[in-house]
């Protein structure tokens, strides 16, 4: 049984968090848009309808996190060697598509309606007050849950959300112009739902763009790949890092990494090395799923005397296609 500070418990536990937010997420998404659109239709809202029908889309969305989340879980088998996280990046590019047709739908219901003469009741402002709060406070909850997790999924329902925040001041604002201004701007109301359509698409492109980011094998940032350096060099007989790279594979990323040790070492000991170098790095990073590491000789040249490696291979820079080091 996992110890509960070991990277495979903390992995754990922030899956099972984003799972559960992800369930709260989709619960309260379901209760916004009952109120929103029963209130709306009630209240000859076009804005509070939109944001209702958008909420609806939340629905949608937090189901398909939730799926992903539970299909990326599926520990490696036969066919899927590197286990089955591309299905919850496939998920977050999924919402993305989804967003973009309904806010594409949102905005084009709300100006055909622009002519609509129709003053909304004043409680219509009171479902999006409250949607604007909830919103807010979800938004903030995947957040956290998702650096945690480093789910794709649940990032970009976090955007979805803050987004939802955003439109859903948007149309309160809307609302109470067209309320508040005795007729003479009752067309902010339609006008109202067209921003929230258009903000949903914009949100929809940032998420569509972060994911596909992932499915093309972007490396992660600067700060990340030093961390997987710093913790292979601390491996003793470790001489240097000819090169290094990572690939996200839905939640957590693989390493591939090429170790230099002394030429002199037998296989064995080299294979030694290495497999300290895979444990350690997955000991101190628990976003690391894997680690494959190659072992390459160190230059001859930059052994010292004493057996110590020079500065310059310690570092641990990458090498280009030329064999250069970078």
């Amino acid at each position: 049984m996992a110890s509960p500070d070991s990277p495979a418990a903390r992995r754990g536990a922030s899956e099972r968090v984003a799972a559960r937010v992800t369930i709260a997420s989709l619960s309260v998404a379901v209760v916004l848009a009952a109120v929103k659109i029963s209130v709306g239709l009630a209240a000859n809202s076009v804005a509070l309808l939109s944001d209702g029908f958008e909420s609806t889309g939340d629905v949608l969305t937090s189901g398909l996190v939730l799926l992903g989340l539970w299909i990326a879980a599926k520990p490696p088998d036969e066919d899927h060697p590197y286990g089955h996280g591309r299905f919850e990046t496939l998920t977050g590019l999924a919402i993305g598509v989804l967003l973009a047709i309904a806010g594409t739908g949102i905005a084009l219901r709300a100006f055909e309606q622009r002519n609509d003469r129709h003053v909304p009741a004043p409680y219509a402002l009171w479902p999006l007050a409250a949607s604007v709060g909830v919103k807010l406070a979800m938004a903030s909850l995947k957040f956290r849950a998702g650096r945690r997790s480093g789910s794709s999924a649940l990032a970009a329902d976090a955007w979805n959300d803050m987004m939802d925040v955003l439109s859903g001041a948007i149309a309160l604002t809307a609302v109470a112009l067209a309320i508040s201004s005795g007729g003479a701007w009752i067309a902010a109301d339609s006008w109202g739902g067209v921003a929230v359509g258009i903000i949903v698409i914009l949100i929809a492109v940032r998420v569509a763009r972060e994911t596909t980011l992932h499915l093309m094998d972007t490396m992660p940032d600067a700060r990340q790949m030093d961390a997987i350096r710093r913790a292979a060099m601390r491996v003793g007989g470790a001489r240097g890092i000819e090169k290094c790279f990572a690939r996200k594979t839905g939640l957590r990323y693989h390493v591939d990494l090429h170790l230099e040790v002394d030429p002199e070492l037998s296989v064995r000991a080299s294979h030694e090395i290495a497999t300290q170098v895979k444990h350690t790095i997955k000991a101190d990073l628990d976003w690391v799923a894997d680690v494959l590491v190659h072992v390459e000789p160190h230059p001859p040249d930059t052994i010292k005397p004493d057996g110590e490696s020079s500065d310059r291979h310690s570092a641990g820079g990458n090498r280009g296609p030329d064999g250069d080091r970078r």
